[in-house]
């Protein structure tokens, strides 16, 4: 009996031996992929043409929270990516939009600039780049910072702010040079280029892109899930009368941006993965003692959106592409990290309304605001209320800019100004609601609109005066779409983790994308970021 227990004992020693090898105490690289503009439903709106280890992999292999959403407003790149790397939201870490006024300088800045660094490779005008207006901590700093910084950091994305905020405080930034189509950095990071990136850089892929042929991957009358491809809708290339497949790349790089066209066609996708590969490569990512980061975000699909909006055959044509490309990522990563070694989670920075002229003409009620005449209006109205004067410095990202030094030597109220303009503005067409700063200040909202606007709103840089748009209305022209809104169609995005520490399933309970970097930093056990306002995803860490 005695030897029948040893040996049962020895046995189980044996299992959970095994079972502890097969589940590493902690994943030797973990991969962000953040899909610029990017729905939900493009998971399952395309998913008939998907191959099996694409996308596929966080739906049927991973665990995909399907009410997965933006939790403030405005819904834009620079804030989307600072959002989810942080955990927190613009009222936190301070990337309010990709561009705001900023009344001390009296003018507008970039949410990435730097004057104090410049180029590292690429050209001047695309170097004076850096994280240094994101105001918290990236679960990548964390990460480093856990280590004693032996762990890696390596951003990529063909737009700099796509890179640069990921990367967080502590890592390194890589994004794409559209005037030599070189990768690049700035003197915040390097002083020179890495080997492995100048030798990348030396093969010259985006000519090889650019002199490739856009067609459709599939038989173009078999695209049944979008508009015909020539429509009123679609913004064409500078070049061609219709927005309408093949897109001859050669004959449009002249006078369509040259080397930053790649961007606007789904080999701007590959070639942001070629140079994964490189980052893998040549910094042993995953190959150490340590976890490691790879922050990877996809541009192309925004540009292309943009342009073609949602309903596009363009659009279709990039998802299908994009799901081939990750499954080639992935293959690579199982082999040289090992399957079950690496974590992978899956976002968008934003989604994307349709183009309001579409709607319009399928009898939804939609429209394009004009921002420019409204601005007009309101300076006009408040010259006839308060006398001739320069009282409205600044509007943008519908927020209105008050002169706060005007108001203060005529004595004044601003908050009565505030709430002048609030009320007139509402005459407006396309305007459905607006707020005060001194709202924003001073109540807590705790839903629906209202809150998603105080999420978003800054006490040091946002506006004095902040509207919310009728759905389906948008700033734009006659073509093409764009985001930035509160609703469903902007906020509603893939939030999926994939690989170590993940069994698969799927949950229907709303989540933010400010979630996913408590998330991580439970799984990895470190720290959350120091501004963090989302919490662990209960389902995804005890499914």
């Amino acid at each position: 009996m005695k030897n029948t227990m040893t040996l049962v004992l020895m046995a189980l020693m044996l299992i959970t031996g095994a079972q502890a090898q097969e589940q590493p105490q902690k994943p030797k690289l973990v991969v962000g992929i953040i899909v610029d503009q990017m729905r939900q439903e493009y998971f399952y709106r395309f998913a008939d043409r998907y191959v099996e280890n694409g996308l596929k992999r966080f739906s049927e292999q991973g665990f995909m929270m399907t009410n997965g959403h933006y939790n403030y407003i405005p819904t834009y790149t620079g804030p989307g990516h600072a959002s989810v790397y942080t955990g927190t939201t613009p009222a936190t870490h301070g990337i309010i939009a990709n561009n705001w006024y900023v009344r001390s300088l009296g003018k507008m800045i970039y949410c990435a600039e730097d004057s104090t660094v410049t180029n590292v490779g690429g050209t001047p005008e695309n170097g004076k780049i850096s994280p240094r207006n994101m105001l918290s901590t990236t679960i990548t700093d964390e990460l480093r910072l856990s280590t004693g910084k032996r762990s890696k950091t390596v951003a990529i994305a063909i737009k700099d702010r796509g890179a640069s905020l990921p990367g967080g405080h502590t890592g390194d930034a890589y994004w794409y040079d559209d005037v030599n189509g070189d990768w690049m950095t700035s003197t915040f990071y390097y002083s020179t280029l890495p080997k492995w990136v100048a030798d990348f850089n030396a093969k010259k892929r985006p000519d090889y892109y650019l002199k490739q042929t856009w067609n459709t991957l599939f038989p173009i009358e078999t695209y049944v899930n979008s508009l015909p491809d020539n429509n009123d809708f679609e913004g064409p290339f500078i070049g061609k009368d219709t927005p309408t497949f093949p897109y001859i790349l050669d004959s449009l790089k002249a006078n369509n941006g040259g080397y930053g066209l790649v961007a606007s066609t789904p080999f701007g996708n590959s070639l942001t993965l070629d140079f994964a590969f490189a980052a893998i490569e040549g910094e042993k990512l995953g190959q150490r003692e340590v976890t490691d980061f790879l922050a990877v975000s996809f541009s192309s699909p925004d540009y292309i959106g943009h342009r073609f909006g949602p309903s596009s055959i363009e659009v279709e044509d990039n998802y299908l592409r994009l799901d081939r490309d990750l499954a080639d990522f992935f293959s690579y990563l199982d082999k040289k990290i090992g399957k079950g070694e690496y974590l992978v989670f899956i976002s968008a920075d934003h989604a994307v309304a349709d183009v309001p002229n579409y709607m319009i003409s399928e009898k939804i009620p939609a429209g394009n605001f004009n921002s420019g005449m409204v601005l007009g209006q309101l300076k006009g109205f408040a010259n006839a209320m308060y006398g001739e004067g320069d009282w409205i410095k600044n509007f943008s990202n519908e927020q209105i800019f008050l002169n706060h030094e005007l108001i203060k030597s005529k004595k004044m109220n601003a908050e009565q100004i505030q709430r002048d303009l609030a009320e007139y503005v509402l005459r407006f067409k396309g305007v459905k609601e607006a707020y005060t700063a001194s709202d924003l200040k001073r109540q807590e909202f705790t839903k629906n609109r209202a809150h998603l606007l105080q999420m978003g709103y800054n006490h040091k840089a946002s506006g004095d005066v902040l509207l919310i748009l009728e759905p389906a209305w948008l700033v734009g022209g006659a073509r093409g779409t764009t985001h930035g809104s509160g609703f469903n169609y902007d906020t509603h995005v893939p939030i999926a983790f994939y690989g170590w520490g993940i069994k698969p399933g799927k949950s229907v309970s709303y989540a933010t994308v400010t979630d996913i970097a408590p998330t991580l930093s439970v799984l990895l056990q470190i720290r959350m970021p120091n501004g963090t306002t989302g919490s662990p995803i209960k389902e995804v860490i005890q499914p």
